[in-house]
C-alpha cells in the first residue's frame, strides 16, 4: 500500500511541530507536510488540502475548544484519518477521542519511534493506541455516537457559532465577528438547535461542553 505524500500537523508549538514532522518523514520519507498553528489555519488547511492523507491534530490550539477541531474535521473532511496528538493523556480523553472519530490518539509523552509507528499503522488504514491502554477502551456509548453524528451535521458556519456560543457571545456579537446580519446569526442557531435535538441556546451550550478536555498542566 502507497504511504501518505501529504500530511497536515496542526499544533501551535514550532518545536512538537518539528518532532512530528521527523516522525512523518520516518514513517513515510518525502511526504509532503503542511503546518498549521490555530483551529482555523488547520480548517483552511484541510480546505486547501483536500487530498491530505492523514491529519495529526492538538487538540489544545488556539481557537479549539476540546474536540471541537476534531469532530470538525471529522465531519467537513470525512475521509481523511486524524490522529489527535496530546499532552492530556487520560483514559477518558483518550476513549473520547476515538468516540469522535479519531482514527489514532498519541500522547506527547511518546518517544519519536512510538510517533512513527501510529503514524504508519493508520495509514495503512488502521486504528492506533498506546498498546498498554488499547484494551481497555469501552465501546462507544450511543449517546456519544448520536452526539458526534449530531455535530458532524452541522454546517462549517453553524460550528463556528457553536463554538462562539459556548464562549458566551451573543448573537449580534458573533454577526459582527463573521461579518454577517443577526438575522443570519438566528437562522443558524435555529439550525443548531434543530440538529442538536435540544430547545434552547442553554441547551445547546450545555451540549457543546461536552467537547470539553482540560488543558495539561505543562506541554511542550
Amino acid at each position: 500500500m502507497q504511504l501518505a505524500q501529504k500530511v497536515i500537523i496542526a499544533d501551535d508549538h514550532p518545536l512538537f511541530r518539528a518532532a512530528l514532522k521527523q516522525a512523518v518523514l520516518q514513517a513515510t520519507p518525502g511526504a509532503q507536510i503542511v503546518e498549521a498553528d490555530s483551529l482555523s489555519a488547520v480548517q483552511a488547511c484541510a480546505e486547501e488540502h483536500s487530498d491530505a492523507d492523514l491529519i495529526l491534530l492538538d487538540i489544545h490550539m488556539p481557537g479549539a475548544h476540546g474536540f471541537s477541531g476534531l469532530v470538525f474535521l471529522r465531519g467537513q473532511h470525512p475521509g481523511v484519518p486524524v490522529i489527535v496528538v496530546s499532552g492530556s493523556e487520560e483514559l477518558h480523553v483518550m476513549k473520547r477521542a476515538m468516540d469522535y472519530g479519531a482514527s489514532g490518539f498519541i500522547p506527547k509523552s511518546a518517544p519519536l519511534e512510538t510517533i512513527s509507528e501510529a503514524i504508519t499503522v493508520v495509514l495503512q488504514g488502521d486504528e492506533w493506541l498506546p498498546q498498554e491502554i488499547s484494551d481497555s477502551l469501552d465501546d462507544v456509548s450511543e449517546e456519544d455516537y448520536q452526539f458526534a453524528s449530531a455535530l458532524a451535521s452541522l454546517t462549517p458556519q453553524q460550528f463556528r457559532v457553536l463554538t462562539m456560543l459556548t464562549e458566551g457571545l451573543l448573537n449580534k456579537q458573533i454577526a459582527y465577528e463573521l461579518s454577517v446580519s443577526e438575522a443570519t446569526i438566528k437562522a443558524h442557531v435555529t439550525a443548531i438547535l434543530r440538529k442538536l435535538g435540544v430547545h434552547s441556546r442553554t441547551q445547546a451550550v450545555i451540549a457543546a461542553q461536552r467537547l470539553g478536555v482540560e488543558p495539561p498542566k505543562t506541554e511542550m
